[in-house]
């Protein structure tokens, strides 16, 4: 088989760890965010098959996978001499968590469907000849009572062992993902990564020892946007269900904001989400989504206000029509602009980066630096 080796949650990065992130990282990947391969790029290569063959001796292939609460993603990648090379992607949407908070229990439905998904990222981890390998699940697992029943039927049916990882690690891995694009120029960023059913948020900066930035503080909160779209109504959203869906997340928020979101001097937003992915999308007027032109872009904070009014003033229809949503996404990506909102509330930063990568590219890293397959810098 493979196998991988609260409410309010907040504190440093805890266990006697202190995670360490460089800027110079170069992240090299050619994938989009519904698993096609995409063409090259400045900063940005993408590998045939028979580059997996070219690489050093020891450096081997690697494979992340990330079974989150609304997607399941794999990146597969081998590294060079300055980032990774990805070989191999897949994602789809698969609502593992869909019914979570109300019934207590991943659905039938919901299962077949990620186990149909987890069947061809198996096959594609064979096919690539990945032998390092993490394979985790977040907040539905971590939520569900019938998680180990499911995992268990996971690992009979497809053969993959999935890791459960508790909300600190989620949050470690995001920055690690995320930290080539906290802006080098400055003191640090407020990242966040709002999910299908929890939304992490961290206080990354550098110090004047070192230029390295590192996580100061971070939260988690039972809120992403499959959540929150069931609790509230995703589908057909008043200006009244929009506020009140913002103003649930802010009084999560509020008390990390109290305390760590005073001194923003020379600091950002940084986002990992299919939200502000998609808003970037559509503030740029894409006909369709282009990870290459979304992934790194920087978004002031009239950009953000203005592409969410767009939002808002669509119908459902409109929305499922759109190529940068589509109907997959519909229902829940008001309720991550409302996440996104409240976070924008609490930390009043002029310019948000927009991050395309996340926890597969931080698995790989962190994979790729324990093997020493990746200098660090």
């Amino acid at each position: 088989m493979f196998q991988a080796n609260n409410q309010f949650q907040t504190g440093p990065t805890g266990r006697g760890k202190t995670v360490c992130m460089n800027d110079h990282t170069r992240l090299r990947d050619g994938h989009a965010p519904h698993g096609e391969l995409e063409g090259s790029m400045a900063a940005v290569a993408l590998a045939t098959e028979a580059a997996v063959g070219a690489q050093a001796p020891g450096t081997g292939v690697y494979a992340a996978l990330d079974l989150g609460t609304n997607n399941c993603r794999l990146l597969i990648a081998c590294p060079t001499q300055d980032g990774f090379r990805v070989v191999d992607s897949f994602s789809r949407i698969i609502r593992l968590g869909e019914g979570v908070s109300a019934t207590g229990c991943i659905s039938e439905a919901a299962i077949e469907r990620a186990i149909a998904a987890l069947s061809i990222c198996r096959d594609k981890i064979n096919l690539r000849k990945a032998r390092r390998l993490r394979l985790i699940a977040t907040e539905a697992c971590r939520a569900a009572s019938n998680a180990e029943g499911f995992r268990s039927r996971v690992a009979a049916e497809t053969g993959i062992e999935l890791e459960v990882i508790d909300r600190e690690t989620e949050a470690a891995l995001a920055v690690l993902g995320c930290s080539p694009l906290v802006d080098p120029r400055g003191r640090g960023a407020i990242l966040f990564d709002i999910g299908g059913g929890s939304t992490e948020l961290v206080r990354i900066e550098r110090d004047a020892t070192n230029p390295e930035p590192r996580i100061k503080a971070w939260m988690s909160i039972p809120y992403g946007v499959v959540t929150l779209a069931e609790q509230f109504g995703g589908r057909d959203v008043t200006p009244g269900i929009y506020a009140a869906m913002e103003q649930e997340v802010a009084n999560h928020v509020a008390p990390f904001a109290e305390e760590h979101g005073r001194d923003l001097r020379d600091m950002h937003l940084l986002g990992t989400s299919g939200t502000v992915t998609t808003l970037a999308g559509i503030h740029l007027n894409l006909a369709r989504y282009d990870r290459r032109r979304i992934d790194s872009i920087w978004m002031n904070d009239s950009d953000i206000t203005a592409t969410i009014n767009k939002l808002l003033g669509m119908s459902y229809e409109e929305r499922a029509a759109n190529s940068c949503i589509s109907v997959e996404r519909a229902d829940l990506v008001l309720a991550g602009c409302a996440i996104l909102d409240a976070i924008r509330r609490a930390f009043p930063l002029p310019r948000l980066r927009v991050a395309d990568r996340g926890l597969r590219e931080g698995m790989l890293v962190e994979m790729m630096r324990e093997d020493g397959a990746l200098r660090s810098w």
